[in-house]
């Protein structure tokens, strides 16, 4: 859809704040989506700025968001600069009165990700954030089948999510080692993850965490130094959930496994099974299998109504694109759907208790959502 097209529908003007994940997914799925417009990008080189905006035709190019926020054309922002530039970022954004797209983990603490809710509550704000796999058809289809009590009554629910980027010992220390910056695996997955426990299985009553760092010492690219690494980089947990099921999660980017990421369901009238064998693209490969108690496992198709209207090369943009339909739909209605802070204040409160149930060596209670929010 060309420019002139997007503004004869009543276009959003979106700043791209952040151009790694920026760069792969915000821009390329913000400029696809019928109903937004690119027209600012932010890094904190002026001249990457520059040449990424040159690159996708964006008008504006800035190193400093005060400046981007100033623009009359931007009426929303997306960001996905790394966890430890999130909140300041985020705030500065709703308290300017513009909309808000938060990539995952949404801050370093839930007090943090709480203020940013209230904030966007206060100013009437769509505040939404990138969790995607509510939006992939094979996990569409896996949340109807157990919204239609296909197992019967939950018994266990096994968590797997591995993956090797991190395994490499020769990959540089950054942002990711260092724990007071946002990094390690419980923030880039398990904060999917707790968002995704709590959309197909309710709330969660307590966490018992452990968490361990499998290479604890990275180089420095920019001086050459061995570093510490202060981050997970392997975590397993059990969960108890507020219908008393259990829930085991191991979670790993460290890892060479067949198959990166499965869900396992076992109830008293069959097993369900969401998982996927891509080791390329986390969102595209999903496939879900069934069965009744006693039958053979047997694969369930996932039906056209449900599947991506395109499919990129990249699995991120498609899953992306329908985040931002409900974000437009916030914008346009003022009223907040999902996935909104909240979700994204729950994600944190999850991955709060997680490290103190990790630092303690205890089990640890987590309050329900609606008395802590």
């Amino acid at each position: 859809m060309t420019a002139a097209s997007k503004k004869q529908q009543g276009e959003i003007g979106v700043a791209v704040v952040g151009t790694g994940f920026g760069k792969k997914v915000h821009i390329p799925g913000l400029k696809a989506h019928p109903r937004t417009q690119v027209v600012a990008v932010y890094n904190r080189d002026l001249d990457k700025a520059k040449e990424i905006a040159e690159s996708n035709d964006i008008p504006n190019a800035c190193d400093n968001l005060t400046d981007i926020l100033q623009l009359p054309e931007v009426q929303a922002v997306a960001i996905s600069t790394p966890p430890f530039l999130h909140y300041e970022m985020a705030k500065q954004v709703l308290e300017a009165g513009k909309h808000l797209l938060l990539e995952k983990p949404v801050t370093l603490n839930v007090s943090e990700a709480k203020e940013l809710y209230y904030l966007a509550q206060e100013r009437k704000l769509a505040a939404t954030v990138d969790f995607e796999f509510r939006f992939v058809p094979g996990w569409l289809l896996f949340c109807e089948l157990l919204a239609q009590n296909y197992v019967g009554n939950k018994r266990l629910i096994t968590i797997n999510w591995f993956g090797s980027s991190r395994a490499n010992p020769d990959r540089a220390w950054n942002w990711y080692s260092q724990k007071e910056k946002g990094g390690g695996a419980l923030g880039s997955l398990g904060s999917h993850t707790f968002d995704y426990i709590h959309w197909l299985f309710g709330e969660v009553s307590r966490v018992n965490a452990h968490f361990t760092t499998a290479i604890p010492q990275r180089k420095d690219a920019a001086t050459g130094e061995m570093k510490p690494v202060t981050t997970d980089d392997t975590c397993a947990l059990m969960l108890e959930l507020a219908s008393g099921t259990p829930c085991q999660v191991s979670i790993s980017a460290v890892i060479f496994a067949p198959r990166t990421h499965a869900i396992e369901v076992y109830g008293d009238e069959g097993t369900l099974i969401l998982a996927s064998e891509n080791q390329k693209d986390y969102v595209h490969g999903f496939r879900v299998w069934g069965a009744k108690a006693g039958k053979p496992v047997a694969e369930i198709e996932i039906p056209n109504r449900l599947t991506f209207p395109k499919n990129y090369a990249d699995g991120r943009i498609s899953g992306f694109l329908r985040v931002v339909d409900q974000w437009v739909e916030a914008i346009n209605s003022g009223e907040s759907t999902t996935p909104s802070l909240r979700e994204g204040v729950y994600s944190q409160l999850l991955m709060d208790k997680s490290h103190e149930s990790n630092e303690t060596s205890n089990w640890v209670n987590v309050p329900n959502l609606d008395k802590f929010i």
